[in-house]
C-alpha cells in the first residue's frame, strides 16, 4: 500500500491491506526470484558461468540487486528491468504516441521515450493505399495525414545510429486514433503479449494496449479495403483535401468508453500488471454492482477490486495444486 494514495477510512484500509498481503503472499509462493528490491539475494547457479548486468553486483561473493524491479534471464545474463522507470523500446513493439513535430519527410511522436520517436514519411502506409514512391506534393500534404496533437499508433521499426527511434505504419491497423481516450500508466503494467489489439465486441470498443504505457480506448473502427480506390484524379484537383465534420459519437459509446478507462485507471493505481482480460473483468464487476461510471474512480471500488483480484490468484493458485 506504499505510496497508494486514496481518501480511505478505517475499514476500507484493513480490507485493502489484508488484500495486498494475501496478494503478496501468493506472488512469494509462486515465485521468490521474480521481484527483488534493493539488497535482495538472486538465486543463480555459481557453478556455470553467468554475466552480470543490470541492476546487480557481487557482494561477498553473492549476487544481489541494486535496484528494485524484475529480474530477467537472457541466456547467461542476469540482470533487474527496473519498474518504476521509462519505456525501452524493443523492435516490434506496438506503441501509441502523440505528434509533437511535422518535419521534413517525418513525423516526431512522444512515446515516453528518452527521446521523440521518429516516423518517417516513406514507412507510413499512404491515405490512397497504393504502395508508390513519395512525391513532393506528398511532402507537401504530411499535415493532411497527421499533425500536430494527433494520436497515433505504430510500431517500432528499429534504432538508428544516433540512438533515435525509428517506427514504421505500413498496415492499416496502425495510423490516426480518434474518438476515444488516451490513457498514460507505467509501461511496465502492461503485460507483453502477442496480441495488443483488442476489438471488444460486446461495447464495439477498440482496446490498444501499447508497450510505451500508453492506451487507447475509442469507438471501434472497421479496417477497409476502400483506402485502396484511386484517387489519383482526386489528388491532382486538391492539394488539400476537403475538411470534413466529425461524426457523432453517441452516448452509450461514450458511457462504455469511460467505463472502460476508469476500469483502466483503477488497476493503474492499484499497480496490477493488465491485459485485455484483467480490463474485462474489472469492467463486468463494476456492472454487475451497478456502479456508477463516476463512482469507478472512488475508494471502494478500488478496494473491492483488489479482494477480488487476490481471490482470483488464490483460486488460480489452488487449482494448480
Amino acid at each position: 500500500m506504499r505510496g497508494l494514495k486514496l481518501p480511505l477510512n478505517q475499514t476500507q484500509r484493513i480490507r485493502l491491506q489484508r488484500a495486498f498481503e494475501k496478494l503478496q503472499t501468493l506472488s512469494a509462493k509462486a515465485n521468490s526470484d521474480a521481484s527483488v528490491t534493493v539488497a535482495d539475494s538472486i538465486q543463480v547457479n555459481y557453478d556455470d558461468a553467468f554475466l552480470k548486468g543490470h541492476g546487480t553486483t557481487d557482494l561477498n561473493g553473492e549476487l544481489v540487486a541494486t535496484v528494485c524491479g524484475v529480474v530477467e534471464r537472457v541466456n547467461k545474463l542476469v540482470y533487474v528491468r527496473g519498474l518504476r522507470a521509462r519505456y525501452k523500446p524493443e523492435v516490434g513493439d506496438i506503441v501509441v504516441g502523440r505528434i509533437v513535430e511535422v518535419a521534413q519527410k517525418r513525423w516526431r511522436l512522444e512515446i515516453n521515450f528518452t527521446q521523440d520517436a521518429v516516423l518517417m514519411l516513406s514507412s507510413m502506409n499512404m491515405p490512397d493505399g497504393i504502395q508508390r514512391r513519395r512525391t513532393a506534393l506528398d511532402e507537401l500534404n504530411m499535415r493532411s495525414i497527421f499533425e500536430e496533437n494527433d494520436v497515433v499508433c505504430a510500431e517500432v521499426r528499429n534504432f538508428q545510429h544516433d540512438g533515435s527511434l525509428q517506427l514504421q505504419a505500413r498496415s492499416q491497423k496502425y495510423g490516426k486514433l480518434e474518438k476515444g481516450q488516451l490513457l498514460m500508466i507505467d509501461p511496465y503494467l502492461v503485460k507483453k503479449s502477442k496480441q495488443h489489439f483488442h476489438h471488444l465486441e460486446q461495447f464495439g470498443v477498440d482496446l490498444i494496449l501499447g508497450r510505451n504505457g500508453f492506451i487507447w480506448v475509442g469507438e471501434h473502427v472497421e479496417v477497409r479495403d476502400s483506402m485502396m480506390i484511386d484517387q489519383a484524379n482526386s489528388a491532382e484537383q486538391s492539394a488539400v483535401p476537403e475538411e470534413k465534420s466529425p461524426a457523432y459519437t453517441s452516448l452509450e459509446m461514450r458511457q462504455h468508453i469511460c467505463r472502460i478507462a476508469n476500469a483502466i485507471r483503477v488497476l493503474s493505481t492499484l499497480g496490477f500488471i493488465m491485459d485485455a482480460d484483467l480490463i474485462m473483468q474489472t469492467v463486468e464487476l463494476s456492472s454487475s454492482l451497478n456502479i456508477n461510471i463516476h463512482d469507478m474512480l472512488g475508494s471502494e471500488f478500488h478496494v473491492l477490486v483488489a479482494e477480488r483480484e487476490a481471490e482470483r490468484r488464490s483460486l488460480m493458485s489452488k487449482r494448480k495444486r
